[in-house]
């Protein structure tokens, strides 16, 4: 197993480690997600609960930081690299040769009969297919399309592995392919996309 704690590279953004407390801050906020679709309660109780919420809101946007600085999206220790947008999986192996991720989809990514919704997969291969290009040193690049083939259906609360590697490059152009296990080795699904280097004028 390689430690990639620091080879992880993300455009623009220098990774940082979070301290145990934004790590608590997350798993709850990971909880609240999967709770917030799979409870259904008293009228009374979403208001109490909005009511709730909308005091920790107030009390975050007092420590608004500009982009870069949050390190919500660059904590390279927990998962998701720390932003809830991003599904619970870390990088295992990291190198020119491709990124290995493991991890799992919960109740707040299903789509329905507790199988993970479509457009959640092609979401998690836009974030790995990033991280095999930062592996491999290569610039800063951006996504021109990426194809998913759903082979299976991808289930929630499992172990699951991923792979994604460099397939070729021409030019500014960098062909990517992924492939999602399940714990027995069945390919759930596939992907292919194109990531291109930017140019210095592009954002």
């Amino acid at each position: 197993m390689t430690d990639t704690s620091d080879i992880r590279e993300f455009a623009r953004i220098q990774p940082t480690i979070a301290p145990p407390e934004m790590a608590r801050f997350m798993t709850a906020m990971r909880r609240l997600q999967d709770i917030s679709v799979s409870t259904n309660p008293d009228p009374a109780v979403w208001n109490d609960t909005a009511a709730l919420l909308e005091d920790v809101c107030t009390r975050l946007e007092e420590h608004r930081a500009p982009a870069g600085e949050a390190p919500a999206g660059r904590t390279t220790n927990l998962p998701g690299i720390g932003h809830p947008l991003v599904p619970p999986w870390t990088v295992e192996e990291a190198g020119p040769d491709g990124v290995v991720m493991t991890g799992h989809f919960s109740r707040f990514h299903v789509g329905g009969n507790n199988a993970v919704h479509g457009g959640v997969i092609p979401l998690f291969y836009d974030w790995h297919f990033g991280m095999v290009v930062s592996a491999a040193g290569r610039p800063d690049s951006r996504t021109a399309y990426l194809r998913v083939d759903y082979r299976r259906v991808t289930p929630i609360d499992v172990p699951l592995r991923a792979r994604a590697w460099i397939d070729r490059v021409d030019g500014r152009k960098q062909f990517i392919r992924a492939t999602m296990t399940d714990g027995d080795g069945n390919v759930l699904s596939e992907a292919d996309g194109l990531m291109i280097k930017l140019l210095p004028h592009q954002p």
